[in-house]
């Protein structure tokens, strides 16, 4: 039976150079495949930012891969 692991990314929209842009994302995601991560799923989450209570829009970004 194959085991996975996974990984769990917060991106907030500074972490991708204040906007978030496909590209930025693409890159986000093609570095952790050169790893060998596989994206899992993206959500829309509110994310902690650095400052206060609040949080901020932002992803959830989940990979896996199978343990080795």
């Amino acid at each position: 039976m194959q085991r996975y692991t996974y990984k769990v990314v917060e991106v907030r929209e500074k972490l991708l150079g204040g906007k978030m842009s496909g590209d930025k994302l693409e890159k986000l995601l093609n570095d952790h495949a050169a790893d060998g991560w596989q994206l899992k799923a993206i959500t829309s989450a509110e994310v902690k930012g650095r400052v206060g209570p609040g949080g901020v829009d932002g992803l959830l970004v989940t990979f896996e891969r199978p343990v080795q």
